[in-house]
Parts: C-alpha cells; structure tokens; sequence
C-alpha cells in the first residue's frame, strides 16, 4: 500500500487530497493543528505545527517508507501581513514548513520512490495588495519547487507543484462573501465559478501517481482559466 502525508490535511485543499489518495487506496496520515468535523475515518490525523522541529521529526519518523508528500499546511493574515512580524510569520508557515517537511520527509521519500507536491497559487505571478506576505510565500514556494527538483531528481524523488486558483474554501471565504469583489472575480474566471477544493486535489493526485513519472518541476495551474484571462 502506498503512504502518504498531507500537512494542513485536515482542512481545505488538504482535506480533499488526504480524502482522495484514501479513496484511491493509499494509507495517509493527515497532520495539522486543525481538522474539520467529519474528516473520513479512513485518514489518520497527526495533530502537528510543521514549524515545530520536534513535532516535525516524530511526525516523519512515523512513517519510514514514504511515496507521496503534500504541503498543504499554509496561512493568510491579510491586513497584519503589513507587519514585520505578520510578514515573517506567514513566510516561516508557508515557505519554511514546506521546505522543512520536504527535507525532513526526504529519506523516507527516497525509500519508497516518492514524490513531492506543494501548494503555490495563481498569486505566485502576480501582486496581491491585501496579503502581500501569501504572494510573496508562493512565489517563493515555486522557486523552492524547482530548486528542489534540480537537486533531488537524481535521487529518485519527484517534485511539482499546484497552483490553485479560487477556490471555495475558509482561505478564500473573505473575497467570495465579499458583494463587489466576490462577483468581480467570478466574471473573470472563464469558466464561470470557483473550483471546489476536490478539484484541486485531483490534479495532486495525479501528479503523485506513476502516471506523471516524468512530470518534474511543473507548477501547474488549476485556475479555471482565469490567468489566461
């Protein structure tokens, strides 16, 4: 059976996915420091802040044959990300507990042949004037997708990337609620509406799977068109 770790997988984009690999036959363990009621009983949940190193290696060391990695553990603060330490908070989350469990997974990863997936986001290619710290974080989380895609291929271990448009989620409930700028962006989607956070995880699940064995290094979007538009 294939295993797997989904960090931030009691929520959101990370439910879907640990949810999904489960319905698919993998045995995943869901860590987090939050998990919504009715998680399926068929996903492990691993209480865990990823930014914590001690929390971290236990969490890894559970788990010594790894096939999928996906680091969906992430945060937005909006207003307070102006701040230095609301800025730096937010990069320790995203980017820094991405690349520590990407590095604290990498043995285990090894082992089992795996693969990594992170989470970046349309705002990776383009400014964000109401959370510039989450813009600036997935930036970052793609640039860190291919540094570590260069460095880890010879070793057997892929690396890619999502990068998820709207999507109707806790993360994003502020701009869809919103009654001008919710609809506002709708209109720009071309296909008409906000992805379902199932959606995203479809797109993880492939890029896990022996079908993408020669995907390495993509960020691939998942916006519904709306870059393109």
């Amino acid at each position: 059976m294939r295993t797997a770790i989904v960090t931030g997988g009691g929520t959101g984009i990370g439910r879907a996915t640990a949810e999904g690999l489960a319905r698919r036959g993998w045995s995943v363990v869901a860590a987090g420091l939050e998990r919504d009621e009715g998680l399926s009983d068929e996903v492990s949940f691993a209480e865990c802040d990823i930014t914590d190193a001690t929390a971290r290696a236990a969490l890894f060391a559970s788990v010594p044959v790894l096939h999928g990695l996906v680091n969906c553990a992430g945060v937005i603060r909006f207003d307070d990300e102006w701040t230095e330490e609301g800025f730096r908070k937010v990069m320790d989350i995203n980017v820094g507990g991405s690349f520590a469990a990407a590095n604290a997974a990498l043995p285990a990863l090894e082992r089992g042949g795996g693969a990594v997936v992170n989470i970046a986001s349309m705002w990776s290619g383009f400014g964000n004037a109401a959370a510039p710290a989450y813009s600036a974080s997935k930036g970052a989380v793609s640039s860190m997708t291919r540094s570590l895609a260069v460095a880890w291929g010879g070793r057997g271990v892929r690396v890619n990337a999502v990068a998820p448009g709207w999507v109707d989620t806790k993360l994003s409930a502020r701009a869809k609620a919103d009654p001008v700028r919710g609809p506002r962006i709708e209109a720009r989607i071309p296909l008409g509406r906000w992805a379902q956070p199932a959606e995203i995880a479809s797109v993880i699940a492939f890029l896990l799977s022996d079908e993408a064995s020669y995907v390495h290094g993509a960020i691939i979007p998942v916006d519904g068109g709306y870059l393109a538009a």
